[in-house]
């Protein structure tokens, strides 16, 4: 089975940065689309930024300037670089990947969308 794995998130105060990062385990052959997303408590789950293959980014007005995505496609790796944070920035982040293909033996099989587990992010004095 593949899993995403993330990392980086905690406490941080307003202003202040943070970077995540998300890698899969396993063979991956591909994956189309990485992303993060956040859902803050009593919210739906939106979207924070995403990058595709080819390097074409997306992101939500609200972090538009403050937050960086890349990506590393040697490696199926994803990153955001989050700046300026601020508390309205609190929220669980999860990392997406769209369309993951993957071996399993000399199979090929592929995930549609794949989420990680989630990390914390809380930005408070």
């Amino acid at each position: 089975q593949v899993q995403l794995v993330e990392s980086g998130g905690g406490l941080v105060q307003p202003g202040g940065s943070l970077r995540l990062s998300c890698a899969p385990s396993g063979s991956i052959s591909s994956i189309n689309t990485m992303g993060w997303y956040r859902q803050a408590p009593g919210k739906q789950r939106e979207l924070v930024a995403k990058i595709t293959s080819g390097g074409m980014t997306d992101y939500a007005d609200s972090v538009k300037g403050r937050f960086t995505i890349s990506r590393d496609n040697a490696r199926n790796t994803v990153a955001l670089q989050m700046g300026s944070l601020k508390p309205e920035d609190t929220a669980v982040y999860y990392c997406n990947a769209e369309r993951l293909r993957y071996y399993r033996g000399s199979s090929l099989f592929e995930y549609p969308s794949l989420w990680g587990q989630g990390t914390q992010v809380t930005v408070s004095s």
